[in-house]
């Protein structure tokens, strides 16, 4: 009975505020002469701020309109917003920002969903050793994390060297498929320097830049190492259920001034990967079974950073510098 009681309250709770709020916007529009959209174009800076309250306003509004205009295809965008314009009887003579401001949203918005549909396409894909294009994907990743060194086999211990767990990396793709490998590759081909001393590191962490005196200062005397691919593609699981859950959007909707693409997710896991490196570090682990606390502890400082309307993860590494400027 105190449940049902419980659950009959909140529900009258969510129905009045809703009706308070809707009161309170239909006021706020006859004091200003201007709807919510323009309200907030007009009030807030661009980026996360800005796209977010749009999207929220689209998406709770009682016209069937604006609540499909956050999934409309990207070609239908323009026509979407002069539909928009006309329902709240704007002129875009006289308001010729706001449509702009509405588009650069909606591009963002659109592009977020895009984005989720494509990532999990490749999630979904399973690594398949008779595709070519697999094959040498995987090929190629081990030239980028390894130029110096042939790889004598397709089937070989060596694969070890960069972080898989037996001689047929193929195995570990099974959680991620594609996406993992696209992420690997992307990371050792685009900042090879970077994902190179990464995996040096991961493997010898005492050999790291840290200097002893540093060592000494943070008593990281174990230094425990990891498997450089296998985190890769742990890393990979963690970016993904960012992107899904929406954590993301703060990032993308600072940093991407249209539509997020593959490439802004994958420069993403290279800030994470590169991230994640250094929190490992710091942290200092008894020993590899730690791994999970590191990384729950880790999602955590990310998840509080992106809860900033204002934060964008800023990588400090060629992959990603054409972000900072957008």
């Amino acid at each position: 009975m105190k449940h049902f009681l419980r659950m009959l309250i909140q529900v009258c709770l969510y129905f009045y505020c809703k009706f308070l709020w809707r009161c309170m916007k239909f006021v706020m529009r006859k004091l200003t002469g201007r709807c919510e959209l323009q309200r907030i174009c007009y009030s807030t800076k661009p980026g996360a701020s800005r796209t977010m309250k749009i999207e929220t306003s689209l998406r709770d509004s009682k016209s069937k309109l604006l609540q499909t205009s956050v999934s409309v295809h990207p070609d239908a965008i323009e026509k979407t917003i002069d539909d928009i314009m006309e329902l709240k009887k704007i002129n875009p003579d006289i308001n010729p920002q706001l449509g702009i401001s509405l588009q650069a949203c909606l591009l963002q918005i659109v592009g977020y969903r895009n984005l989720i549909a494509d990532v999990e396409k490749l999630r979904r894909e399973p690594y398949d050793s008779e595709n070519p294009q697999h094959e040498e994907m995987l090929l190629k990743l081990w030239e980028f994390l390894k130029p110096n060194t042939p790889l004598e086999a397709r089937i070989s211990k060596q694969w070890c060297e960069i972080g898989f767990q037996g001689d047929d990396p193929k195995t570990d793709f099974r959680g991620m498929g594609l996406l993992g490998l696209y992420n690997l590759q992307y990371f050792a081909e685009r900042d090879a320097t970077v994902a190179q001393q990464v995996l040096s590191d991961s493997l010898h962490p005492k050999c790291s830049k840290f200097s002893k005196a540093e060592w000494e200062k943070k008593r990281m005397d174990k230094a425990i190492g990891y498997s450089f691919a296998i985190v890769g593609i742990n890393i990979t699981d963690l970016a993904y259920n960012l992107l899904v859950s929406g954590a993301l959007k703060t990032h993308f909707y600072n940093i991407a001034p249209e539509a997020p693409t593959l490439s802004h997710f994958q420069q993403t896991f290279c800030y994470l990967m590169h991230e994640f490196h250094k929190f490992w570090i710091e942290e200092d682990p008894m020993d590899i079974m730690e791994f999970n606390r590191v990384r729950e502890k880790f999602r955590k400082r990310i998840i509080k950073q992106l809860q900033n309307p204002d934060m964008a993860l800023c990588p400090h590494f060629a992959a990603s510098e054409g972000l900072i400027n957008m």
